[in-house]
């Protein structure tokens, strides 16, 4: 890890535990791969992304859902295990210490897209493929309001992405809210990203790893306040 980090943080390193392995997740626009690669440069680890430019079915899924949900979700699923069983190759996971996916999430986009004909052969492979796989240490669930996914999505201005819908990020949100209420499988760190820029404050992004590297095990929340509440919040105590 970079020490200029830990001067910043204001941490000693003998106080913290770094995690060995770091799986970033959320909905779409949430900002999950732009954290990963600030954690892999913070942390001097490899990453692991999940390409989604390079499924085929993509751009064609967005403009018709109904026929190419199962395409566009069986491809994905083979492309992140061809990335995971990599892994167990040598020592490659020693070397990739930084996930923007949790494979055991999978089925979330699954059971949104696909009828239930679809669904039931789709969890049918997964069962069959989802074996043996290295779990993370940490995972760090991105949250933010459907309004505010569905504002990002039209501010980076990816043109796959301009046929997306509000209706259906608002699907995806409540699904990716429902597994995680469930999660339990490791430790987890739940942050709320509505009122912070991890991509270009570096106050907001040394705030969260504060909070990432004193999560040790169990379920966390991280919950910062608006700008406004903090400056509120100071006046009051003065």
């Amino acid at each position: 890890m970079d020490d200029s980090l830990f001067l910043n943080l204001n941490l000693e390193r003998s106080t913290i535990s770094i995690p060995s392995y770091i799986a970033v997740e959320g909905p779409i626009g949430v900002g999950k791969t732009t954290l990963a690669k600030r954690l892999a440069a913070s942390f001097n680890y490899d990453i692991l992304l999940e390409e989604p430019e390079t499924n085929p079915f993509l751009e064609r899924f967005y403009k018709d859902r109904r026929t190419y949900a199962l395409p566009l979700q069986l491809h994905f699923l083979f492309q992140r295990m061809q990335k995971l069983q990599a892994l167990r190759q040598g020592d490659i996971f020693q070397q990739v210490r930084i996930s923007d996916f949790l494979i055991e999430k999978d089925p979330l986009f699954a059971r949104v897209t696909l009828d239930d004909d679809e669904y039931r052969l789709y969890q049918t492979v997964y069962e069959n493929i989802i074996t043996d796989l290295p779990k993370p240490d940490l995972v760090i669930y991105l949250q933010a309001p459907t309004a505010t996914l569905y504002k990002r999505l039209q501010q980076r201005g990816n043109e796959i992405e301009k046929p997306v819908e509000e209706s259906y990020l608002q699907q995806l949100n409540d699904a990716y809210t429902q597994f995680f209420y469930h999660y339990d499988d490791t430790p987890l760190l739940i942050v709320n990203t509505s009122v912070i820029d991890l991509a270009k404050s570096e106050s907001d992004y040394h705030n969260l790893v504060r909070h990432i590297l004193q999560t040790q095990s169990g379920r966390h929340y991280y919950n910062p306040q608006p700008i406004d509440e903090k400056l509120a919040v100071s006046s009051l105590s003065s």
